[in-house]
């Protein structure tokens, strides 16, 4: 089986930083591109960024552009997500998501337990 581990969340003031990692782990598994989403209480999860595998390709929500940064190390299949000039908005659950194919199971979802940012004002 495959787990997705997110780490590096944490509590901080509007306008710091906070780096986020989701390590992908198991045995033989195939993955295109990993994301980052969000759920912040009260609301629907949001997706954050995702970046390709291949590559490097990235993307991001509106939301995040210029302040948050999706990168990868391939050998460790691992994604960070670099925030910067938090925003009390930001502040949410972090979860990292990614389609995997496993020889047992085929393609599916995969998502981690999520990581808690809090942005204080």
């Amino acid at each position: 089986q495959v787990q997705l581990v997110e780490s590096g969340g944490g509590l901080v003031q509007a306008g710091g930083s906070l780096r986020l990692s989701c390590a992908a782990s198991g045995r033989t598994f195939s993955s295109s591109a990993m994301a980052w989403f969000r759920q912040a209480p009260g609301k629907e999860r949001e997706f954050v960024a995702a970046i390709w595998w291949s590559g490097g390709s990235t993307l991001y929500a509106d939301s995040v552009k210029g302040r948050f940064t999706i990168s990868r190390d391939n050998a460790k299949n691992t994604v960070y997500l670099q925030m910067n000039s938090l925003k009390p908005e930001d502040t949410a659950v972090y979860v990292c998501s990614a389609p995997i194919l496993t020889s047992d199971d085929g393609w599916n979802v995969y998502w981690g337990r999520g990581t808690q940012v809090t942005v204080s004002a």
